[in-house]
């Protein structure tokens, strides 16, 4: 089929295909800035390709943005975390060589896993779901969950005669964030239902997890020894462990507020003691009035 080239279009009827194309073919970012960039094109005297070149890249990083988007909402974060924001110089646990090595996203394409141990408080959250985030961008179909949430789903999957179709989905993501492991005692059921999720990304795709306990410590979660000793073989090979240490800086930083609060109120002036220093020499005469009253009730 030879397709008809048009000719001699006048602006409006020129600026009403470019409309019509930009529809059928999805192309809102050309569509609604077209004119601005031919603006622009005249102005710095652009060639036909270079203009083109422009708009098509100006449309291709706009559908990237919102497929990054798209991305993030699906990974279902309970916040919003990036790494840009982590504080280094509040946990100097965290080396930021390894973290800017980690946001290359590598540890996710090559399939390794991720353990971020410490206690509460010391920002291991923050890099879980930053790191994650920071995948999410870069391509990669991130899902992020807490242990005991994902341990009931699976549960009521398992009743509801739906479990393999549950592992299957979270075993088709290239990440998955598990926050809050060790928080809380799972049974043997639940215990065995997560083995299956580790099992069925074991070597293929990436597992990142966040826990407040030392391994030697997820025998409170784990409560079968060789449960418990198979999911830290699952988790810790290929894989990556970060300490971030036992120091809450969220504590450090709310005594280190309420301190400078306290130091602000002494430093502020009581009534009675600013009348007198406002008042000067009639400050002076007020407690003369008073102790003339006072004498005056006495002579009465």
């Amino acid at each position: 089929m030879t397709v008809k080239q048009p000719r001699n279009l006048t602006d409006q009827a020129a600026d009403a295909a470019i409309d019509t194309a930009c529809r059928m073919l999805r192309l809102p970012t050309i569509r609604a800035r077209y004119e601005e960039q031919l603006v622009r094109a005249t102005r710095d005297h652009l060639s036909h390709r270079g203009f083109l070149a422009e708009l098509l890249m100006i449309e291709y990083e706009q559908r990237e943005a919102r497929r990054s988007e798209a991305r993030l909402r699906a990974a279902g974060f309970p916040r919003q975390k990036w790494l840009a924001d982590f504080d280094y110089a509040a946990n100097p646990n965290v080396a930021p060589a390894v973290i800017d090595t980690l946001a290359t996203c590598e540890w996710v394409r090559k399939g390794d896993q991720l353990c971020l141990i410490g206690d509460s408080g010391t920002g291991k959250s923050h890099l879980l779901i930053a790191l994650a985030s920071a995948a999410a961008i870069a391509g990669h179909r991130v899902r992020y969950t807490t242990a005991s949430k994902l341990v009931n789903e699976l549960v009521e999957a398992a009743d509801d005669k739906a479990l393999t179709k549950t592992l299957t989905r979270y075993g088709r993501v290239d990440l998955l964030a598990i926050d809050e492991l060790g928080y809380l005692e799972l049974d043997r059921r639940g215990a065995e239902l997560l083995f299956q999720v580790l099992t069925e990304r074991e070597e293929r795709s990436s597992i990142a997890i966040a826990s407040n306990e030392s391994f030697g410590g997820w025998t409170k979660t784990f409560t079968d020894p060789r449960l418990c000793a198979a999911i830290i073989d699952r988790l810790t090979y290929n894989g990556i462990i970060i300490e971030t240490g036992t120091q809450s800086y969220r504590l450090a930083h709310a005594k280190a507020q309420r301190t400078a609060e306290s130091g602000k109120q002494a430093q502020k002036v009581t009534p009675g003691r600013e009348d007198q220093q406002a008042g000067g020499p009639e400050s002076d005469r007020s407690p003369a009035r008073n102790q003339t009253g006072a004498t005056q009730a006495n002579d009465h």
